[in-house]
């Protein structure tokens, strides 16, 4: 079984992917796939900076992520622009990726912040949602990455809205409080896990 896990910014998908991960499952990252299509001399790489300016790369000709995410989150359309060129290159990585763990582990988890915004619930046989309380998310973005309140809130206002995905989702963990709790509903889930993959 391929499990797609999402949730919005700072919701703690990572925390709950370590700990399907501790469980047994096998762990693909959309955020590592999407550093992958973007090393340095790779064809996204290029179409980037023909989209956004040769500014975007580092010295040693590596994507500058943070300035190009500032550039993008208070930008509607260039963040379309990003998508368009990134997202059919993460797609392509992940199938390819999903379909050589597929029957080689029993569970495989495909950790993407944007898997409803990407289409790529098709990828995926059920989807884990990791949902967080407003306030908590909030907090926990600007303690992580060191942003003022509006800084943060324009990076979640970007998003696609935390209750669209819950309503679309298969399960779902609340990860508004401590690790304890959230690993008490992931201990729950992963029986109803074993379960469907039961033969009958």
């Amino acid at each position: 079984m391929i499990l797609g896990v999402t949730g919005n910014i700072a919701s703690g998908k990572s925390s709950v992917c370590r700990e399907l991960a501790r469980r047994g499952a096998v762990v693909v990252d959309a955020d590592q796939l999407a550093r992958e299509v973007v090393e340095p001399g790779s064809p996204v790489l290029k179409q980037l900076v023909v989209a956004f300016g040769a500014d975007i790369l580092q010295a040693d000709g590596s994507l500058n992520r943070e300035r190009l995410g500032h550039r993008i989150f208070s930008d509607p359309p260039a963040r379309e622009r990003l998508n368009a060129i990134i997202h059919p290159a993460i797609a392509a990585l992940s199938v390819k990726r999903l379909q050589e763990l597929r029957g080689r582990a029993s569970l495989i988890v495909y950790e993407a912040p944007l898997l409803y915004e990407a289409g790529a619930e098709q990828r995926v046989d059920k989807v884990l949602m990791v949902k967080i309380k407003p306030s908590v998310q909030l907090a926990r973005l600007m303690a992580r990455d060191g942003l003022d309140r509006r800084s943060a809130q324009q990076r979640i206002d970007a998003q696609m809205s935390q209750q669209d995905k819950v309503d679309r989702a298969d399960f779902v963990i609340d990860n508004s409080g401590p690790l304890e709790k959230t690993c008490k509903q992931l201990d729950a889930l992963w029986h109803q896990l074993v379960d469907i993959q039961q033969p009958f």
